[in-house]
């Protein structure tokens, strides 16, 4: 339960981040954050620790009782957005291609995947985002050290920069929990964000 993912949001109520419910009771526990409710009421952690937790509500022990796992928190003094440039990561090329293998198009589970260079480095191919495909361990092995065209391969999508962010992602794919429906729909946050006029 403490790996559970928790919702960050900025002091505007833009989603930043996602982490993890042991970081977010640490966060409220140091005062630098607040559990955000269904209500959209905020509490420090000596409040959110006094609330009642139902049977069917995801919780974690203590020696002074049940506390309610926050899907929600909202950072008190952090007002940046989250950055607009994606990083070349491991697991934002699988990402981008879904966890599927972009030459069979199977989807194993992640740690049977990995990262194959279209044009392999030892022909002279870079490791790019245009370069770098996630491939199952028998179609890498499969190509080896050539091309998919010299080993009769296809590639299911033509890699490419992803213009979003691993947030923008979330806003696509759907919440993972209802609790953070309302700040990843973008007619929403439009609605909230947008500036007005006097």
């Amino acid at each position: 339960m403490l790996n559970s993912a928790v919702l960050v949001l900025n002091r505007s109520y833009l989603p930043v981040h996602v982490t993890s419910a042991r970081r977010a009771f640490a966060l409220l526990y140091q005062g630098i954050a607040q559990a955000v409710n269904e209500e959209y009421r905020t509490f420090d952690f000596e409040a959110w620790s006094q609330l009642a937790v139902a049977r069917d509500v995801e919780s974690v022990g203590t020696p002074g009782g049940r506390i309610r796992v926050p899907r929600v928190i909202v950072l008190l003094g952090f007002d940046r957005l989250p950055r607009r440039h994606v990083r070349f990561s491991r697991i934002n090329i699988m990402t981008r291609d879904r966890f599927q293998c972009q030459y069979c198009g199977w989807r194993p589970v992640r740690a049977e995947l990995n990262l194959d260079h279209v044009v392999p480095r030892s022909l002279g191919g870079r490791t790019t985002w245009e370069n770098v495909v996630t491939s199952c361990v028998e179609c890498n092995r499969t190509k080896g050290g050539r091309t998919p065209v010299q080993a009769g391969m296809e590639l299911i999508r033509k890699p490419l920069r992803p213009r979003w962010t691993p947030l923008a992602h979330l806003m696509l794919t759907g919440a993972r929990y209802e609790e953070w429906r309302p700040f990843l729909n973008v007619v929403d946050a439009s609605y909230w964000n947008v500036e007005l006029r006097e």
